[in-house]
Parts: structure tokens; C-alpha cells; sequence
């Protein structure tokens, strides 16, 4: 069975250059329990029903695709190959590849959707990465990237897994996303809860009260919706032709 003729939900490891600190057992946690809580509302309002869809979530995407799993036609993990198989898809992993960052093993235009977290951060070439994504999104696909924040707190502690990699600016990433025939749509905001135990067991406080009283440039993480840009791709105009008149003796 072909990677694009796996079941329901699939997982595929993927070759991606940078490890990402930790995420299995961060999300094992009671803290990446809350933060991942936290950040499917989020994409629950961005995203709130992908029926009939095909979906595709590259990084560690898997606490986030059962957000879809039930409506979606297909929803597939590409996750990184250190973590193994993995522990959110039920019933096992009915596909499993090892891809590299900018050679995703899927035809063209193979998706409705992408979701991109715990991947941007972490790639070797980011700009590869997301004309990866560009080729593998149907004309009218959409990409949803989430990436820490660099001016949020999240990114300045290497206790989460959002503390490693590079981080962006909301900004940086509009221009990446642009630069690889991207259109930006949206931008929204995650986890304003700081980072630590005691402070997040009133996350959902603080994520109201964050969204209300604190600027979206400090919150941990940024999220930016982004649409295939087809006319990117295409010549800005055609060669005009000139008129040639023949002359018969």
C-alpha cells in the first residue's frame, strides 16, 4: 500500500533535520496535556469542520488531528522518525514512511489541508519545507502554520518543546509564507499562560484573560492561516507577439 493509499488516519516518519526536544513525553505530561487543551480551541475556531477533507499534519500534529478525525475523509501524521509510532492514532499506525523535509511522499495536490506544528521551527529549510507543502495542497488548499512565538516566554525556556528551534515573528512567518506563493488570511495567537507548572494549572484564565488585555505580538505562540497562491506561479503576463505583415511581390 502506497503512502497516499493508507487508511482513515495514518502516521509517517519523517527525516526532518532538527530534533525537537521531548514530545512524547511532554505531551505525557500534565503541562502538554494543558497546552495542547489550550491550543486545539484555537484551531477549533480557525478550523471548525474539515468534512469530507483530506488532511495532512506535518511536525507532531497528532494531539491536534482528532480535532477532525470523525469528518475528515483522511487525516495523516507526518511526525518526525525519533518518536517511533505513534501514540494517538487508535487502532496502531496504518502507514509508516521515512521523508525528508523537501520531498514529502505524496503527489501533487494530494491535500485540502495542512497543519504545520512542531515543524517549521525545527526544519532545515523552511523555505523548502512550506514549497513542499505549496506542491502537495490542492489549488484551493489551505495551510495552517503554528510556530513559538519569538518575543512570547514560551520561547526563551528549553523546558517545552516550543523552546527549541527557531522561532518567529508573525511578521517573519507572513513573509516565508509569501516568498513560497503563499497568501496570508489570518493571524491568531496561543497560549498566553507562562510556562510553568503552578502558573498553568489556571491556564484557561489566563488564556481569556491574556486574549482580552495582552497584545497577540507576546503570546507564546503564532498562528497564521495561509491560502495557495496559484496566480503566484503563474507568468505575470503573456509575451506579446508582434504583427507581422507579408508582402507579396
Amino acid at each position: 500500500m502506497g503512502p497516499c493509499q493508507a487508511g482513515p488516519e495514518a502516521t509517517i516518519s519523517s527525516g526532518m533535520g532538527e530534533e525537537i526536544h521531548g514530545l512524547a513525553g511532554f505531551y505525557a505530561a500534565p503541562a502538554g496535556g494543558l497546552t495542547a487543551r489550550l491550543l486545539r480551541r484555537r484551531l477549533a475556531t480557525l478550523w471548525p469542520r474539515l468534512t469530507g477533507l483530506d488532511v495532512l499534519g506535518i511536525g507532531h500534529a497528532e494531539p491536534y488531528l482528532p480535532l477532525w478525525r470523525e469528518e475528515a475523509a483522511r487525516c495523516i501524521a507526518l511526525a518526525p522518525a525519533q518518536l517511533g509510532p505513534s501514540r494517538f492514532a487508535p487502532g496502531g499506525v496504518s502507514s509508516a514512511v521515512l521523508a525528508e523535509e523537501d520531498a514529502l511522499p505524496f503527489p501533487d495536490l494530494s491535500f485540502d489541508r495542512i497543519l504545520l506544528v512542531h515543524g517549521l521551527e525545527a526544519a532545515e529549510n523552511a523555505g523548502r519545507l512550506l514549497r513542499e507543502c505549496w506542491r502537495v495542497l490542492r489549488d484551493d488548499g489551505r495551510l495552517l502554520v503554528v510556530a513559538p512565538n519569538r518575543r512570547g516566554i514560551w520561547a526563551q525556556f528549553d523546558h517545552t518543546p516550543f523552546g527549541h528551534g527557531r522561532p518567529y515573528s508573525p511578521s517573519q512567518i507572513t513573509r516565508l509564507l509569501q516568498a513560497q506563493m503563499f497568501r496570508v488570511e489570518r493571524r491568531d495567537a496561543a497560549l498566553y499562560v507562562p510556562p510553568f507548572t503552578p502558573l498553568m494549572r489556571a491556564g484557561t484564565a489566563w488564556e481569556k484573560a491574556g486574549r482580552t488585555i495582552c497584545p497577540a505580538r507576546w503570546a507564546g505562540l503564532c498562528l497564521i492561516e495561509a491560502e495557495k497562491d496559484i496566480f503566484a506561479a503563474m507568468p505575470a503576463g503573456a509575451v506579446r507577439l508582434r504583427r507581422r505583415v507579408l508582402l507579396r511581390a
